[in-house]
């Protein structure tokens, strides 16, 4: 790993630099990962900019939607112009306007089962923001197939979650969370219920954190709490998650392929 910075990066990441608990050490690590983005709507927006700015070294972008207008009530990295443009496209141009030392890769597809592994395998670390549940089981199941770390989220309306999911290391997964597909693959999208729009910008944001933490191996992980957010009521709850030693996906008895 290359400790040798650029007057441009120096002067890019100096407030970054400046904290003991990132530093230039941290500041190269971040240079040398890689995190694949599922999604390049309300969540993974926030995400990529703030893991393009932020320096990570190669980012992987996800999504088979093009940009519509009402996107951009809360995908901000989209803009006016970008309607009828892929998001991948959009989200790519917006990211390397803002940070060109970043390398951005870019899939326009949804993810299969005879895709997503190789993908997967391609990146240090998975950050999630997909709308449905069956894409959700399908990337968990191969993070543990992988062994990497998946940062997850999901909003509605006015409320939204988050958690790191690491049973490589002895953690739950997703599907120790959500076991059961019938019934919670009912649950209504956002086109159909509705967001608010700053809520998917504070949940990215703290994905986002959660996914350079993990890289940066500082602070104190998610692993094993699921952080639960009411923007109505102005309140946070963090809950402790168990793994389910019978869990298809990640227990004693494994199906992978699930």
């Amino acid at each position: 790993m290359a400790l040798e910075f650029t007057e441009d990066e120096i002067q890019r990441y100096s407030r970054h630099i400046l904290l003991p608990e990132v530093g230039g050490t941290g500041q190269a690590k971040l240079r040398a990962s890689s995190v694949l983005i599922i999604g390049a709507g309300g969540l993974g927006a926030p995400v990529a900019l703030y893991l393009a700015a932020a320096g990570v070294g190669r980012i992987g972008l996800v999504d088979d939607d093009s940009v519509e207008l009402s996107n951009l009530q809360r995908q901000i990295v989209h803009v006016t112009d970008a309607v009828g443009a892929l998001k991948v496209d959009s989200a790519r141009a917006r990211l390397e306007a803002l940070n060109p030392e970043v390398t951005i890769e870019t899939w326009s597809m949804r993810l299969g089962a005879e895709t997503v592994d190789d993908l997967v395998q391609r990146y240090d670390l998975v950050c999630d923001g997909c709308d449905n549940f069956s894409t959700r089981y399908l990337v968990n199941a191969a993070c543990v197939r992988a062994g990497k770390p998946l940062v997850s989220a999901a909003v509605q309306r006015f409320e939204g979650q988050l958690s790191t999911f690491k049973p490589a290391e002895g953690g739950p997964c997703y599907h120790c969370l959500y076991p059961e597909t019938d019934g919670v693959a009912d649950g209504l999208s956002c086109g159909e219920a509705g967001v608010f729009g700053a809520v998917t910008g504070v949940m990215g944001t703290l994905q986002a954190t959660e996914a350079l933490k993990e890289l940066l191996d500082i602070g104190t992980s998610l692993a094993g709490r699921l952080l639960m957010w009411d923007a109505l009521a102005t309140h946070f709850t963090t809950i402790a998650l168990r793994r389910d030693p019978t869990c298809s996906v990640c227990g004693a008895q494994q199906d992978l392929s699930a």
